[in-house]
């Protein structure tokens, strides 16, 4: 198997000086308009938001985006010119420096439009003040953290549950399998918010039930997740051929060790990136938590971004806690990617 750097050296080997140049063009334009434009901007201050605001109407930024607009122009030539390339290779490189111009035009246009508008100090006054911040830092880093132990507490939870009741629903008697089909399509066919609150206004404050919020929201959270990986695991469990369980019963295995044994470590190897994949949903997922009001301690991202704006009557931490979203899942999803490409499952995960 060709390592990298050989498929990179044969990639250059089967370009021209046209591809090369139009996909160079390309490259630079959005690079100009995206990264030129976020490096002044931080340059300059991003704080306080007048100052920001006189940044990027500036002669500076103009010039900036004009040049992005004129790079991008000069890549446009490459849909005509893909056709004098003499391979594959040189002609998807042409065409790619061609679209990359096309998103450096379509980004710096609408910056050039919008900052021209009457609403754009009020836009950035609104979502970019983040001077704001400074005080809900501490705060913020909390929530985060909360936020993955809500989500990795439920996802245990969900596995467990998820494992039990999909060796359930493959039961052969209609009695075993109806309530563990009753569960997942009540999980499933219910939205997540109104589990949360019948689970605690309804059932935990309800009843008079001497149980933390985080407690429970780990417990409702999983009880979702187990329903979705049920799922998860019938399919990587009746994904592999039937004769991997015939033969281990023919070996002289109970049903019960030929699954043990054999079919649940192959199925458990398959079925780790739709787990991962339901890990980041349920990440995301706890942003519904804040309808219940954890305490100063418990709160999650939402919950601080949430009582930040009630302070400051700034969306600026809404702002704050999406990039944080970002930053504690993108690292998930780059995780899935990595995963399905390494295990090679071809096994997706159940949406919801």
């Amino acid at each position: 198997m060709r390592s990298r750097t050989d498929r990179l050296n044969k990639w250059f080997a089967e370009q021209t000086a046209l591809s090369l140049g139009i996909a160079a063009l390309g490259a630079v334009a959005l690079a100009i308009g995206l990264v030129g434009t976020l490096a002044f901007l931080w340059s300059e201050g991003l704080t306080p938001s007048t100052e920001l605001v006189e940044t990027a109407v500036s002669q500076t930024q103009g010039a900036i985006l004009w040049t992005s607009i004129a790079l991008g122009a000069a890549a446009l030539s490459g849909f005509v010119l893909y056709k004098r390339a003499p391979t594959k290779a040189a002609r998807e490189a042409t065409i790619s420096g061609a679209a990359l111009g096309v998103q450096a035009i379509l980004f710096s246009l609408a910056f050039l439009v919008f900052r021209t508008g009457e609403k754009f100090p009020i836009f950035v006054r609104q979502f970019f003040s983040f001077e704001v911040l400074s005080e809900f830092r501490n705060q913020f880093v909390t929530g985060a953290k909360n936020t993955v132990i809500l989500a990795a507490g439920g996802e245990a939870v969900g596995i467990v549950l998820g494992l039990i009741f999909s060796l359930l629903i493959l039961s052969s008697r209609r009695v075993v399998r109806a309530p563990a089909r009753a569960y997942i399509n009540l999980f499933r066919g219910t939205p997540l918010l109104v589990q949360i609150m019948v689970g605690y206004f309804g059932i935990v404050l309800g009843l008079g039930l001497d149980i933390t919020g985080s407690i429970v929201v780990i417990v409702i959270l999983g009880l979702n997740a187990g329903a979705y990986t049920a799922e998860v695991f019938r399919a990587g469990i009746q994904s592999l051929e039937r004769g991997q369980m015939e033969a281990a019963r023919s070996l002289g295995m109970s049903y019960g060790k030929a699954m043990r044994y054999v079919v649940l470590p192959q199925a458990i190897r398959r079925v780790i990136p739709p787990l991962t994949n339901e890990f980041v949903i349920l990440i995301k997922d706890t942003s519904l938590v804040f309808v219940i009001g954890l305490t100063f301690q418990q709160r999650e991202l939402l919950a601080v971004g949430r009582d930040a704006f009630a302070e400051t009557f700034n969306s600026t931490p809404f702002m704050a806690a999406a990039a944080l979203y970002l930053v504690v899942t993108l690292p998930m999803i780059r995780l899935v990617t990595y995963l399905e490409n390494r295990l090679r499952s071809g096994l997706v995960g159940v949406a919801a």
